[in-house]
């Protein structure tokens, strides 16, 4: 994969605050995949004689994945719907996404925040629209959002970390990561629901 390839190089070179730094731009909406910059950050900690150290990389990834999430998230809080009318952001969202996303607000609240996490696309798009409407606090956006984070980020970084020095195997794992991630989540909201329904019944 040339980007895979393309990003190890530039993170190779430039360590931890590239990674940072390309993660916030993820967050921005740039459009280059969020898990394979992960992955990325993960191989360059695999690889032999790096003096990138894994959990450091972890801990970069999940500030540079939270960081980008709440500049978004507080850009829609505090300027509302005139940031719309920038041009930068009206490419990331439009008019119907904007009202898309509104509607599934409505219809499922706060766990739009935790289910973008693992909507490659869409994610920038609805951070920010969550924070135009203003029907999440900061604090429960940060939670939902961290929540869905420490799902997904470790996975891919230490991925990447444990299959730096076999790029075949790490890609064939790479197109099989989405579905991993989507049982690990499915396994976490059967717990949840589980334990809802014995409370309930308490």
């Amino acid at each position: 994969m040339e980007l895979l390839n393309y990003l190890v190089s530039i993170f190779s070179e430039h360590g931890y605050f590239a990674v940072f730094s390309v993660l916030m731009l993820c967050g921005f909406g740039l459009p280059i995949p969020e898990d394979i910059t992960l992955v990325a950050g993960g191989v360059i900690s695999g690889l032999e004689g790096s003096k990138v150290h894994i959990h450091i990389m972890f801990l970069v990834g999940m500030a540079g994945v939270m960081i980008g999430d709440s500049v978004m998230f507080l850009a829609g809080y505090f300027k509302g719907e005139s940031i719309l009318k920038l041009k930068l952001i009206s490419r990331i969202v439009t008019p119907e996404r904007y009202a898309s996303v509104q509607s599934r607000f409505e219809k499922y609240g706060r766990w739009v925040v935790f289910s973008a996490r693992f909507m490659p696309g869409l994610r920038a798009a609805i951070f920010l629209s969550a924070g135009i409407s203003k029907k999440v606090s900061y604090f429960r956006f940060f939670l939902m959002d961290g929540f869905a984070a420490i799902i997904s980020v470790p996975f891919w970084v230490y991925l990447g970390y444990f299959f730096a020095s076999n790029f075949d195997e790490l890609l064939s794992h790479i197109h099989k990561g989405q579905m991993v991630i989507l049982s690990i989540l499915g396994f976490f909201i059967l717990v949840i629901f589980i334990i809802y329904k014995i409370r309930k019944t308490e």
